[in-house]
């Protein structure tokens, strides 16, 4: 069976972007389209009758708002609907099991670039394995189209085997017909730091070697993958900063993050959590082992 594109909807202007999105995407992958909404009595049982009767239908409402819009973009697109019960993100991680992609909306930083990951947005990221866009209330404003820079921007780690991430990108831009731009950031390693006598060509040397394991590592993903265009970047600095910077001109910047089963709290790592709360473009975050 076919892998549907699930969408987080709560009534919000981020959210009904996600759903255009998500819809788009949808359409690309030619899979159905599920619009999800959460609702939390589990955790509220003295919330009364009405209140709940008001709520269920603000939900309904939101549901059939959003899947009205997305059917006038996409006559022939299949959409169906979902109200969920249960926390938010933990009934939104469960419901992306069986999805090939979770879409949720995030609000933009006032007039600034970047995100406002809001809770729930973030629980769900690191409670599912599924891949997970978040995508700005700008990325789809009013009628218009988002503008299409023809660019999917992929940060790699050539440290870690993230097939997975590999996958979701060149896979995204074969689907789309567009460029895929491969970034890597590196830095000396501390020996260089504190040693008396630096010598620049160390540090030319040790640049062209890390270039030399990101062809190959890209390597057999350019073979499987020949439509794409592929070209790649390793720069001496922080990723994210990178990252951020390239997403200016980019209909998408794909990470990934490390699966860390840990009780101490929610882990991103630090390029993903640059790239979500500073990029422009929608942001694809991979999880891998």
């Amino acid at each position: 069976m076919k892998h549907h594109v699930t969408v987080g909807v709560d009534g919000s202007p981020e959210s009904r972007a996600a759903a255009r999105w998500g819809a788009r995407e949808a359409v690309l992958r030619e899979v159905p389209l599920r619009l999800v909404h959460a609702v939390d009595w589990l955790i509220s049982p003295s919330v009364p009758a009405p209140g709940r009767e008001a709520a269920d239908r603000w939900a309904d409402e939101a549901l059939t708002e959003a899947a009205e819009d997305v059917r006038r973009r996409h006559p022939g697109l299949e959409v169906s609907t979902r109200c969920l019960s249960g926390r938010p993100a933990a009934a939104l991680a469960a419901e992306a099991a069986d999805a090939g992609l979770l879409v949720l909306g995030s609000r933009g930083v006032g007039g600034l670039v970047g995100f406002l990951i809001g809770s729930v947005s973030l629980s769900t990221l690191v409670a599912t394995e599924t891949p997970v866009v978040l995508v700005r209330e700008s990325d789809a404003p009013g009628a218009a189209q988002p503008t299409r820079y023809g660019q999917i921007v992929l940060g790699v780690d050539i440290h870690e085997a993230a097939d997975k991430v590999l996958a979701f990108a060149f896979e995204e831009a074969d689907r789309r017909g567009c460029a895929l731009r491969a970034i890597h950031g590196w830095k000396m390693p501390s020996m260089y730091q504190y040693a008396p006598f630096f010598d620049p060509e160390n540090e030319r040397e040790i640049g062209r070697t890390i270039t030399v394991m990101l062809d190959d590592m890209l390597m057999p993903w350019r073979h499987k993958f020949p439509s794409v265009c592929v070209t790649h970047e390793a720069f001496e600095g922080p990723a994210g900063e990178q990252l951020v910077r390239a997403a200016a001109r980019a209909d998408l910047v794909v990470v990934g993050r490390r699966l860390r089963r840990s009780l101490l709290g929610v882990h991103l790592g630090s390029v993903a959590h640059a790239v979500l709360h500073h990029a422009a473009a929608p942001v694809a975050v991979i999880a891998h082992d």
